[in-house]
């Protein structure tokens, strides 16, 4: 294997190279050239001096290639572009920050790395690496506070996701207004002091309640038992390790006129565990009254089981389908919500079957004294005069 040859170095020029080497004033950049001279003169491989600084190989090549075809006019200072006196340090152009902010706006995987996101180390020494095949040689020693300044001047976070969620329903503009209109219909049910106006004895009721599923709810052990809080520590303290159990999934629908919640806990969510909810609704109201079902439209819900067993009552059950990727219409999502941070979170029991109590116990104190949700956003858009059939407002699958 041939050695690397040596770069032949002016008397002058090597000394010259060291001084600026020792300087504390002597700006990155420059230094960083020195030291691509002054290696290659000691007869390092390309590759071992980008290695050693960090640096593409292509970068050490072309200064060694500009010292070697210099002309006999040009003095080291100026191959080495330093200025007069202290040498301020060369800034960062804007058509090179355009170029770094372009690569943050890029994914990792992108340039063939394992990562998704960038962090700023890792973007600063990809920037450092190809900043000269790019044409941008300043940025090869740019540093990662510089990396971050330039993005955070230009709000850009590559590090950070921030989810949406995309309308991908044809119908969601006419399945939304249905939903805002059932709302609307039941605010005139409500006196100005949010009381429930006695329904007509005569006619038969129409119970709105809202419903949806939580499933994939852990059942989680402790390893040990929680530490209570003392004046040492006033925090609960538990041991790190835990044990699941299993999990189960949560069937529930809130009264909307009532603020009453209703609870089915199983292992599964299939269509027999939507029927059994449905059995339930049915033996809670009256046998001449309509229940109708906010709700969203998955398979299971209007699945061919389901559709026998609705032949069985029919007229029974009305449904208003939310939009897909919409479930912040449906108000049950705010008793989710709630039930989460009042009851589920850090929620550890001995076996399943506790988890499952402990969720019908939640459900019989809130109906202790049941809160009635209502929705309070963008209504007035909706015109409670609608001529609407009922048929078509619900899109009922009722037979």
């Amino acid at each position: 294997m041939n050695k690397p040859k040596k770069l032949q170095l002016e008397p002058e020029h090597k000394l010259e190279l060291e001084k600026l080497l020792k300087s504390g004033m002597t700006p990155v950049i420059i230094a960083q050239r020195a030291k691509i001279l002054m290696a290659k003169s000691e007869g390092k491989s390309n590759n071992q001096i980008a290695d050693e600084l960090g640096i593409n190989t292509r970068t050490v090549l072309l200064w060694v290639n500009k010292y070697k075809n210099r002309s006999e006019d040009d003095s080291l200072s100026k191959l080495l572009n330093v200025s007069e006196g202290r040498g301020a340090k060369e800034e960062i152009t804007g058509e090179a920050k355009t170029w770094l902010i372009s690569v943050a706006c890029t994914k990792p995987k992108d340039y063939g790395y394992a990562a998704e996101l960038w962090t700023t180390k890792a973007l600063t020494e990809h920037i450092r690496k190809t900043a000269a095949e790019a044409g941008f040689e300043r940025l090869t020693t740019v540093s990662e506070s510089g990396v971050y300044s330039i993005l955070n001047k230009a709000d850009i976070k590559p590090f950070r996701i921030q989810y949406y969620c995309e309308r991908r329903d044809p119908e969601f503009d006419s399945k939304m207004h249905n939903v805002l209109l059932v709302y609307k219909q039941l605010s005139f049910q409500f006196d100005e002091n949010g009381n429930l106006l006695p329904f007509d004895a005569d006619e038969p009721v129409t119970h709105v309640v809202s419903y949806d599923e939580k499933p994939g709810i852990q059942a989680i052990a402790t390893t040990s038992e929680d530490l209570s809080s003392t004046e040492e520590h006033g925090t609960i303290k538990r041991d790190y390790e835990y044990k699941r159990l299993g999990t189960v999934s949560l069937l529930a629908g809130i009264d909307l006129q009532t603020g009453v919640a209703f609870p089915l806990v199983s292992d599964t969510h299939k269509s027999k565990d939507y029927i059994a909810f449905l059995k339930i609704l049915d033996e809670k109201y009256p046998k001449n009254d309509v229940i109708r079902l906010v709700l969203d439209n998955l398979r299971v819900h209007s699945s061919a089981e389901v559709q026998e067993y609705l032949s069985t009552v029919p007229k029974r059950f009305e449904f208003v389908f939310t939009p897909k990727h919409a479930s912040w219409l449906n108000l049950v999502e705010s008793f989710f919500s709630k039930m989460t941070k009042q009851m589920l979170k850090g929620i550890r029991v001995k076996t399943k079957a506790e988890l499952v109590d402990r969720i019908y116990k939640y459900f019989e104190e809130i109906n202790q004294e049941p809160v009635v949700y209502h929705w309070k956003w963008n209504l007035d858009d909706i015109d409670p005069s609608e001529k609407v059939a009922v048929e078509t407002l619900t899109k009922s699958v009722a037979i």
